[in-house]
């Protein structure tokens, strides 16, 4: 009775039919895989509620996808179809963002398809991947990339005029952006910098002030686009 209550309505003789308790496991797979992921994903990366509450549920939606196509390939472009919509409708997230939403869908998808043993261990050798490089710094540099605002009165020809003091304490800078605040009577100065050792924000800001009449300075984690896709 319960299988008949569950069986489509364009099924055949041909069409293999979930049962209820093999669709409840593979979804409940899923979805203890997406809290394990989320729970990754949150360890020491800031992220909104929305984002974390869609990656731990993403696993259990493309799972129910896979399962519903079996097979199916007409079924399978319309799904690819409305994923593109879906996809092209909402704004690109970071390089991270992207990254664990594909390890989401990946793990849903292994446990769609009923390979429930190698779902979980895909999201556990992940998951450690991920951790371990976070944990040993990949791709981070020694002193840290930050952002770097000076505000300059307008009696001042800043062009030049930080240079020496970059280049002692940054192994790379860049002039990113001027612009004017306060009425156009100041100059508000965003460079993107590379210390060369860490812990010496307040050593550079003390020589800038100096030189900027003791104005705004401020120095901030940098927002590149190299994180961006």
């Amino acid at each position: 009775m319960l299988e008949s209550i569950f069986k489509g309505i364009f099924d055949s003789e041909m069409t293999s039919v979930i049962t209820v308790s093999d669709f409840l496991l593979c979804v409940g797979c899923a979805l203890a895989l997406g809290l394990v992921l989320a729970g990754v994903y949150r360890y020491r990366s800031r992220s909104t509620r929305s984002f974390v509450v869609t990656l731990a549920l993403l696993p259990a939606v493309v799972c129910v996808v896979i399962m519903m196509v079996n097979g199916n390939v007409g079924t399978g472009v319309a799904v690819a179809g409305a994923f593109s919509l879906v996809r092209f409708r909402s704004a690109a997230g970071t390089a991270k963002e992207i990254g664990a939403l594909f390890l989401a869908m990946a793990a849903g998808l292994i446990a769609g398809m009923g390979y429930l043993a190698y779902a979980v261990l895909f999201t556990a050798v992940l998951a450690a991947a991920w951790l371990l490089y976070h944990r040993l710094g990949l791709g981070s540099e020694r002193g840290g990339s930050r952002t770097l605002h000076i505000t300059v009165p307008e009696n001042l020809n800043f062009n030049g005029v930080f240079d020496d003091l970059l280049n002692a304490y940054a192994s790379e800078w860049e002039l990113a952006s001027v612009r004017t605040t306060n009425m156009g009577s100041l100059y508000k100065l965003t460079y993107d910098m590379t210390f060369r050792r860490a812990n010496t924000e307040k050593e550079l800001i003390d020589q800038l002030r100096c030189r900027n009449g003791n104005l705004e300075i401020s120095v901030t984690n940098r927002q590149t686009v190299t994180e961006s896709l």
